[in-house]
């Protein structure tokens, strides 16, 4: 962008939506793993195409495609921070995710946990040190 061209505007908010073939097993593993809650839901009554959560002051949305393969390579990851990242770990797991090893402290500040969810999408967990 030159100097002279107008700023573009601002956005209000970033939402980030993982696409899965199943709706209800990835919104019960944020659920269960982090506590996000359903503060929204198209349609409101009858089968979901989308769901939208929120975790903490984020919000993450969850859209329905039976066609979507789960697993495949993705170019995101989804950082969660959390209180106490050991004590999620061993619920990652009996949610239907994947621990890929223990927690580990960073040079930056942060104790760091990488799992997968359900549909393999990467995840950390974060807690600040």
């Amino acid at each position: 962008m030159s100097a002279t061209s107008p700023a573009a505007p601002a956005p209000a908010a970033v939402q980030p939506v993982i696409v899965t073939p199943d709706l209800d097993r990835l919104q019960a593993f944020y659920s269960g793993l982090v506590g996000a809650e359903e503060f929204t839901r198209v349609p409101e009554e009858g089968p979901a195409f989308f769901v939208g959560l929120r975790i903490g002051g984020s919000e993450l949305g969850i859209v329905v495609d039976q066609n979507v393969e789960t697993g495949t390579p993705t170019r995101i990851l989804i950082s969660i921070v959390v209180q106490d990242v050991d004590a999620l770990l061993d619920r990652v797991g009996p949610l239907g995710g994947t621990a890929r090893g223990p927690a580990n402290d960073m040079p930056w500040g942060q104790r760091v946990a990488h799992i997968q969810d359900p549909d393999g999408n990467a995840v950390n967990l974060t807690q600040p040190l």
